[in-house]
């Protein structure tokens, strides 16, 4: 089942916000978050919103399809956020404390999307929003922390509740080390498919899309 592509408005808010979602691997997030209601009930879930660019796609797909995004983020930054490493950006460190906060430019997107009656901002870390978590997931995507430790404790804490026939879309999937960091790929994207329990559906970039068996 197909719902078209995203409002061209939402799109271009998606792509005025700060973030790391290419255009292309975007669009194809939307599509999954359409084609996956069908086949399962539940909320869609984010994991890693920063400040709302993969979270407007998202959101756009949750309205469409009549679900609820939880988008779930403690908004501190992951380590390549942080000072010194590659992805900092040290306009979105929080003066008072010295910490990063992308929170304020979170809400501020989804004001701007019109989207707050369909995305629910979750303020938290994810193992413990995860251990708390008992509904069974229709949507689930992983783009939190890219260290070998967070990205392990997604896969074990989140994979097991998405629902059957649900879907499991994962970011920064690099094969090639050359691409890109590994740990979405040796953490969660070969231990899903090794699991037996999902199976490929699609690839965009370094988007890669299992349905759950």
């Amino acid at each position: 089942m197909s719902h078209g592509p995203i409002d061209e408005r939402l799109r271009s808010l998606a792509l005025s916000t700060r973030g790391f979602m290419p255009e292309a691997e975007g669009d194809a997030l939307h599509a999954a978050a359409l084609e996956a209601a069908p086949h399962a009930d539940g909320p869609f879930v984010e994991i890693g919103s920063y400040c709302g660019r993969s979270t407007v796609w998202l959101g756009a797909a949750a309205r469409t399809t009549g679900r609820t995004l939880f988008a779930v983020d403690h908004h501190f930054g992951s380590e390549e956020n942080q000072p010194g490493w590659e992805w900092h950006e040290p306009d979105l460190v929080d003066p008072r404390t010295g910490r990063m906060d992308t929170l304020p430019r979170l809400r501020a997107t989804l004001v701007d999307a019109g989207l707050t009656d369909v995305v629910v901002t979750v303020v938290g870390d994810s193992p413990t929003v995860a251990r708390a978590w008992s509904t069974p997931i229709a949507f689930l995507f992983i783009d939190g922390g890219h260290g070998v430790e967070p990205a392990r404790r997604d896969y074990e804490m989140w994979t097991p509740l998405v629902a059957p026939g649900g879907t499991l879309a994962i970011h920064d999937v690099f094969p090639d080390p050359a691409d890109g960091g590994r740990p979405p790929y040796e953490e969660i994207y070969l231990p899903a498919l090794a699991s037996g329990s999902f199976e490929d559906v699609s690839v965009t970039g370094s988007l890669r899309v299992l349905r759950r068996r």
